[in-house]
């Protein structure tokens, strides 16, 4: 396989959907034309988008499963929190609501906890494991990279359907680390705020750690996000899912460059991924995009934010040319489907809607479109994404061959 960064121009096609929703939310806010992002004109809803957010700004309503007629009463709607005192124990095990007077789950044969007894998720450990097992289990970077291994890397044998896989693959993982954590703390999922949902589907994922000094709202490194919870709940949850972007990110090559190399996965790999990440504006770039626009999926227009982006942008000094770093755009915007697609699977509808009222409950500031002018609505067909991944993956290990003691500098921290 042969090409460079320019090459996957050819390979690039609008994302008509982005499109559309983008145009949309121009027209029906600012007077801003976004000739990149125009294609076909839609129909948008004559009622204010952000209006028809205030007027769901409700609280959630709860499903009550009850056979008895004693309880009929209680299967509809609970209208605020202090309703919850009519059923305030729940089932441990099948999460079912009890009143009071209850003891046991005569379903499950269990002893029934107070809703007020529930654990504080930000106190759970979790140390959650995304595993490959392969023939090969490499005890350096001299043998990680030896020569063959590079060719191997450069011949990508590699489709669309092993890149199909791996997602599934991680996705799996994920849904029984979360429904381990679940299980093996009682958790009542859905007598949790959303913060703290979003917290523990986190969880399922990497570490959690919480910062109290420092600019930044939070990071990823190594196998752990550390979040400022000095923040609003909105702006904690979306930069959990601006950090837990990066992980998935890294987590798809490394489960690629497993692949590739018939590897088990180990701390080498991961660290030669945290370096082809790092090293180039190019990669950095594709990383903060592919970031920011999955954390964009779950804030409400108005509220994205493009800052680390344009942050890389600026310290480059003319280093890639408009064309080329729009391309970088086009192949975030590419994997973004793909981190979205994981993380849709457990942040489901109804918990968007959640995540857009704690956001219209926290909100000071008036909303700014103006950060919908970065947005770049191309992405990759399969064959150029699958180059796309190639490029980053042969180059970064050419570079990673050449500079091993910045690979064991990264190992050792």
């Amino acid at each position: 396989m042969t090409g460079n960064i320019n090459d996957l121009s050819s390979y690039s096609q609008e994302d008509i959907e982005k499109s559309n929703l983008i145009k949309g939310v121009l027209r029906e806010f600012v007077p801003l034309k976004i000739s990149k992002c125009y294609s076909r004109d839609i129909s948008f809803d004559k009622k204010s988008h952000l209006e028809s957010h205030i007027d769901a700004n409700v609280i959630h309503q709860l499903d009550y499963d009850y056979s008895s007629d004693e309880f009929e009463e209680d299967k509809h709607v609970l209208k605020s929190p202090s309703d919850r005192g009519i059923l305030s124990k729940y089932c441990p095990e099948c999460g079912r609501r009890y009143p009071k007077s209850e003891i046991i789950c005569l379903d499950c044969l269990v002893r029934l906890k107070e809703f007020s007894d529930k654990i504080d998720v930000g106190d759970i450990e979790s140390n959650p494991r995304f595993i490959f097992n392969g023939q090969n289990d490499y005890v350096s970077f001299e043998e990680l990279l030896e020569r063959n291994n590079l060719i191997r890397i450069n011949e990508f044998e590699f489709t669309i359907d092993d890149y199909s896989t791996i997602l599934h693959d991680i996705k799996s993982q994920a849904f029984v680390n979360f429904d381990n954590l679940v299980k093996e703390n009682k958790i009542d999922f859905e007598g949790l705020d959303i913060l703290e949902k979003i917290i523990l589907f986190t969880k399922s994922f990497v570490k959690v750690e919480y910062k109290s000094s420092g600019a930044q709202l939070g990071y990823f490194e190594s196998d752990t996000i550390s979040i400022d919870d000095r923040q609003t709940k909105s702006l904690q949850i979306t930069t959990m899912i601006h950090e837990l972007s990066h992980f998935l990110i890294q987590e798809i090559l490394i489960h690629i460059l497993c692949k590739l190399l018939d590897a088990t996965r180990n701390s080498l790999i991961e660290s030669l991924v945290t370096f082809i990440l790092s090293y180039t504006h190019f990669t950095q770039l594709i990383d903060e995009y592919t970031a920011h626009n999955v954390e964009g999926r779950f804030t409400i227009f108005g509220f994205q934010d493009y800052s680390s982006f344009t942050q890389i942008e600026q310290r480059m000094d003319g280093e890639m040319t408009k064309d080329e770093i729009e391309i970088t755009k086009s192949i975030g915007n590419t994997f973004a489907i793909s981190i979205k697609e994981i993380l849709e699977s457990l942040i489901d509808k109804e918990m968007r809607e959640e995540i857009k009222e704690q956001f219209l409950e926290d909100v000071l500031d008036r909303p700014n479109y103006r950060a919908l002018e970065l947005e770049n609505c191309q992405i990759l067909n399969e064959e150029g994404f699958i180059k796309a991944i190639w490029l980053i993956l042969n180059e970064g290990c050419e570079v990673a061959a050449s500079n091993i003691g910045r690979l064991i500098s990264i190992h050792e921290e």
